[in-house]
């Protein structure tokens, strides 16, 4: 008998899964138990034929496996290389004490050769909890896998080079492709996308520095041609750089959907994730009939969401936003059990004012009625509106305000130093908690411990008692408000920060 230990991924959470094999008497075949799926239950055949193609002997006997917990469903062929070391360990082939303590990750093909798999990165970040640790990983993962601090990165290519590293016990191998890279450096912002490329929208280009200063959520409402794809598009390249362990967070997630880039293992830039207006709701909140997969809301997580012609989209899959949108993360609940996703983003929604998309103004020719319009704009429900920090209205503009307004553009890099720096005054203010942008600060602290001066608060108070400002919608505006302050380099919002943050939830130019 012999043990050797894997990772099973719930959702981006890595857990420890014992792999047992015991070899003894009885009729020859191997049976798997503890929860495999399909994929798991095909593992018999390819790790048989790996072992037999790599010149090992396949044991004439009774071959059981076992992957505690049991309760613990177990999905996916990354258990293939512990399952073939348990069975090796079991058969004599290589000693049991050897591969009781590393992890083995990876999937074997019917020659020997491991495979790459998903979520190599969250996998290591669970094996990591256990301290100072050994992770044998697929050599197409080891630039995945080094990105964990504190912990044994073994790269290997073929069945082969394992076993007989673990029978002489010498230094690890060597892939026998390219050697382990070193953890790569922050990725730089694209060059050919600047914010200077959008003229003649300077409050739409004010609303985009707000948004990456504070991370708040954006509307735009105009007709087509007037540059709100573009502004969006451009977001990204105000914001500064992740963090080590929001880079974690990202690079786990897009591993475990399978959309990490082999060029790029280490997320460092905010994602941009921009969904065509036929996504299902599975696709946009995460889901999958077997194995759960993050969708766009988690994709974005400490990015940015763009929803192009959001009136198009599902009223229900824009619904669902709502609820992610307040808490920050994502649960899809399926037979087989309930998986949690990270889902901290910034919405930006872009619409047209009609179906025809043709202006009144400047000559257009809408002929909508305005019944049509309401019913169309209707798509988007006052709730989710409600968590909407900032409404904007872009309208065309005429040759003469685009001529006008050349003189005034900056680019991206100018915006992101005074982005830079609000956000370094926001975390230098929210030390100690565990929030970093004022967009994360909860109602509860928000108004006991950062709400700003009675005379400042003064046309919000009004509006809520009018009714024309709810109690999230103050939330919202008292969060923008701190933003513009740390914008203009202020310890506290004054009342021109609270008109202008009302008069941007309102959607009401100032």
């Amino acid at each position: 008998m012999a043990r050797t230990r894997s990772v099973a991924l719930v959702g981006v959470t890595g857990r420890t899964v014992e792999v047992e094999a015991d070899v003894g008497n009885g009729l020859a075949g191997i049976h798997l138990i503890g929860l495999p799926d399909t994929a798991l239950s095909e593992a018999r055949d390819r790790v048989r034929s790996a072992m037999v193609n790599s010149n090992y002997p396949w044991p004439d006997a009774r071959i059981i496996v076992s992957l505690f917990p049991a309760s613990l469903p177990k999905r996916g062929s990354q258990f293939d290389l512990a399952i073939a070391m348990a069975i090796l360990g079991a058969a004599g082939v290589v000693p049991a004490e050897r591969i009781a303590e590393p992890f083995f990750l990876g999937e074997l093909g019917l020659d020997g050769r491991i495979r790459a798999v998903r979520g190599v990165l969250p996998s290591v970040l669970g094996a990591a909890k256990h301290g100072d640790v050994t992770v044998v990983v697929p050599a197409a993962n080891s630039a995945e896998a080094v990105l964990v601090p504190d912990v044994k990165v073994v790269p290997v290519a073929h069945l082969r080079q394992l076993v007989e590293w673990l029978r002489k016990g010498d230094d690890p191998p060597k892939p026998e492709t390219d050697e382990c890279p070193e953890p790569p450096k922050p990725a730089a912002k694209p060059d050919n996308i600047d914010l200077a490329d959008v003229v003649g929208q300077p409050v739409a280009r004010r609303a985009l520095e707000v948004c990456a200063a504070g991370g708040h959520n954006l509307w735009m409402l105009g007709p087509p041609g007037t540059g709100k794809t573009m502004l969006a598009e451009r977001l990204p390249t105000l914001l500064p750089n992740l963090e080590l362990d929001h880079a974690l967070e990202v690079t786990a997630i897009h591993s475990v959907a399978g959309a990490l880039p082999s060029s790029a293992p280490m997320m460092s830039r905010p994602p941009f994730v921009s969904p065509h207006h036929t996504a299902t709701s599975a696709a946009i909140i995460g889901g999958g009939s077997t194995i759960v997969r993050p969708g766009a809301v988690s994709l974005a997580h400490r990015g940015v969401l763009f929803m192009d012609e959001a009136p198009e989209f599902p009223r229900h899959v824009l619904d669902a936003l709502r609820q992610p949108l307040e808490s920050g993360r994502v649960t899809v609940s399926r037979s087989a059990g309930s998986v949690t996703f990270p889902a901290r983003f910034m919405l930006i929604l872009a619409a047209n004012p009609c179906p025809c998309a043709q202006a009144e103004d400047q000559g257009g020719t809408c002929r909508c009625t305005p019944m049509t319009r309401r019913r169309y704009l209707g798509r988007l429900s006052g709730p989710l509106l409600d968590r909407i920090d900032m409404k904007v209205t872009v309208a065309r503009s005429t040759r003469r305000e685009l001529l006008a307004d050349r003189q005034f553009v900056e680019t991206s890099e100018t915006v992101a130093e005074r982005v830079l720096v609000a956000r370094e005054r926001a975390a230098k203010r929210l030390a100690g908690t565990p929030w970093r942008s004022n967009a994360e600060i909860p109602s509860s602290v928000l108004h006991a411990d950062y709400r700003p001066s009675a005379e400042a608060m003064h046309p919000m108070t009004s509006c809520l008692d009018s009714g024309t400002l709810t109690a999230r919608g103050l939330d919202r505006v008292v969060r923008v408000a701190w933003t513009l302050a740390d914008l203009a380099d202020k310890d506290v919002p004054s009342q021109d920060e609270t008109n202008a943050a009302l008069s941007f939830w309102l959607g009401v130019e100032s």
